[in-house]
Parts: structure tokens; C-alpha cells; sequence
């Protein structure tokens, strides 16, 4: 499956947004973003003036980045989300939050999206105790992802619990960090999502 092999901090600089895809480094002075927060290229630290199509672009591809997918997956995601009762925009955030990836990321399991990709991706975790390791399963309320036992001593996963109290667990889910494991308490509201994003100018560019 094909997957972007650049620089992360040249996407955030890129979005001209923190965008926190390299774990605690994004925390630390080291930080690229904090140190150029401008984007790269030549012409990065010119006045860009945007159309609306222009901003409604930048805020899918910031999406897209912040969840690690490459765009056939991500419109598939929404017209899936399109199909569903209720807000497309709101549905789609749901769908992608739902991603074991995420949940793992979101539990305090990885430091970064990615890095709990490649954790799922090396049969690290268990969903109510049968093994896993496609990122992209849509997780179901009620379910206990557990990290296996042979696994728990994974330097990657417990220095990622060691700080998971900075980023903090979202109440939808629930943590228990002495059993290696959590449970998806329920599905997240659109308040319970937090990261900046303005889906509508996603549907709108989408609906063109």
C-alpha cells in the first residue's frame, strides 16, 4: 500500500499548522514547525493569497495528513460518510476517529498516528482478544483493545504511556493503564473532536 515516506514537519509547515505527527518531539524546542513556521520551498515566507477553492483544498489536505491517508481512502471515507443519516461533516470526523490507528493513538498506546500504525501493523494488539493488524478497522462501541502480552514491554508503547497524562485521554474512551488495555465507552460527539479542523469546507469541496 503506498504511503508518504517524506518529511513529517515539512507537511506541518506546509498546512502552516502544528499538525503533531512525530509524537513528543512536536512537545519538545525541537520542533521544525517552531523553528520555521513558515512554508518550505523558495517562496515559503511570501504573502499567499488563497481562492475559496484554494482554502477548502488546504483543509482536506490537512486532514488527510493529520490521519495519514492517501486521497483514493479519504474519499472513500466520505462517501461513506455522505451515505449516513445525520451531518456528512460530522460523520466523516466520526469515521476517521473510529480507525484502530487512531483509537490506539487516542488511548496513549503510540506517540503518533503512525507509530501506531506500524504497532498494529506488527500484531501488537488485540481486539476482545483476537489478534489484529489492519489500522483501518472501524472499532465498535464496547470494544477492549489490549496490547498482547508478549508485547507489553515494547520501549515505543511504554514511553508513550509514560507521558500519555500531556495529551490526555478523550472521554469516550476509556484507559486502563496498568491492564495494557481500554474500551471505546462510546462514539465521539463533534465537540468531543478537538483538533482544529472545518469540515464543511471539506463537504463543500466535495460537493462541487
Amino acid at each position: 500500500m503506498a504511503r508518504y515516506m517524506g518529511s513529517a514537519c515539512r507537511l506541518c509547515r506546509r498546512e502552516n499548522e502544528k499538525l503533531f505527527l512525530k509524537g513528543d518531539r512536536c512537545y519538545s524546542d525541537k520542533c521544525a514547525y517552531e523553528r520555521r513556521s513558515y512554508p518550505p520551498g523558495q517562496h515559503g515566507q511570501s504573502r499567499a493569497k488563497f481562492s475559496d477553492y484554494g482554502i477548502q483544498l488546504r483543509e482536506k489536505q490537512k486532514v488527510k495528513r493529520i490521519y495519514g491517508l492517501l486521497e483514493k481512502q479519504f474519499h472513500l471515507y466520505f462517501e461513506r460518510a455522505d451515505r449516513q443519516k445525520g451531518i456528512t461533516g460530522t460523520n466523516l470526523l466520526v469515521i476517521l476517529e473510529r480507525r484502530l490507528d487512531n483509537i490506539i493513538y487516542r488511548m496513549g498506546f503510540a506517540p503518533s498516528r503512525n507509530q501506531a500504525r506500524q504497532l498494529v501493523r506488527h500484531n501488537h494488539f488485540v481486539i476482545n482478544g483476537k489478534k489484529v493488524n489492519i489500522p483501518s478497522i472501524q472499532v465498535r462501541v464496547g470494544d477492549v483493545i489490549q496490547i498482547r502480552e508478549s508485547s507489553q514491554k515494547v520501549p515505543p508503547i511504554l514511553e508513550s504511556l509514560e507521558t500519555v497524562a500531556r495529551r490526555g485521554v478523550p472521554r469516550w474512551l476509556e484507559l486502563d493503564k496498568a491492564g495494557f488495555r481500554g474500551i471505546v465507552k462510546s462514539f465521539p460527539m463533534r465537540e468531543d473532536i478537538t483538533t482544529p479542523i472545518n469540515e464543511q469546507l471539506i463537504v463543500e469541496l466535495y460537493s462541487k
